[in-house]
């Protein structure tokens, strides 16, 4: 895409700002794709809302994983705009450079213990279209993590389900910070239609 869909707003209110504040701890800034929901206020203030509670850590699932589980969900729907975001947080919340570089050969990596690498799993098979979720799958998400904690999990991917469309629909123009942490993370980095 030449030009997003729908371009964020440029003027800040007093509302956005405090929107902008929330985000200025999870990336170091807001995205456009909130600026743009914020076009439509209840949008942007329903989807934070949803966002606090899925990315609240009740059990053993930290923020880490759940941005790392995040970046998996991102990349098995393709949203160039919401891998490099997801990238970028995992690191801010803790994901070593190990981590970061061996996502991808998670099955094989030391870096990983067998319950994240399971959720890995279930993140692939609950992102992918048709889902793959099954009974084997299922079974061994079950033998590591609680239900609550299957429920925080799924909440992620529900979660960047609704992002990698709405980013991807929109085009969401990438910000700076982001592509840099795409740049440096991500081996086949390229924001396509996300770049300005």
């Amino acid at each position: 895409m030449k030009n997003p869909l729908v371009s964020p707003l440029k003027e800040e209110s007093q509302e956005l700002k405090k929107l902008i504040k929330f985000y200025d701890e999870t990336l170091g800034f807001c995205p456009n794709s909130v600026k743009t929901m914020f076009i439509r206020p209840g949008i942007a203030y329903a989807f934070i809302n949803l966002n606090k509670a899925v990315m609240e850590n009740k059990g053993r699932l930290s923020s880490k994983m759940k941005r790392l589980i995040g970046y998996i969900a991102s990349t098995v729907s393709g949203c160039n705009y919401c891998r490099a975001h997801t990238i970028r947080a995992a690191e801010r919340y803790g994901a070593n450079q190990y981590q970061l570089k061996d996502i991808w050969d998670f099955r094989t990596s030391k870096s990983f213990k067998q319950k994240e690498k399971i959720a890995f799993e279930f993140t692939i098979a609950a992102s992918s279209i048709p889902n793959q979720v099954d009974d084997t799958i299922s079974g061994e998400l079950r033998k590591f993590w609680d239900d609550g904690e299957i429920v925080e999990i799924l909440g992620v991917i529900s979660l960047f389900g609704f992002l990698n469309r709405w980013n991807d629909s929109m085009g969401t123009r990438i910000e700076e910070d982001a592509n840099k942490s795409g740049k440096k993370f991500i081996d086949d980095w390229n924001p396509i239609k996300h770049s300005s």
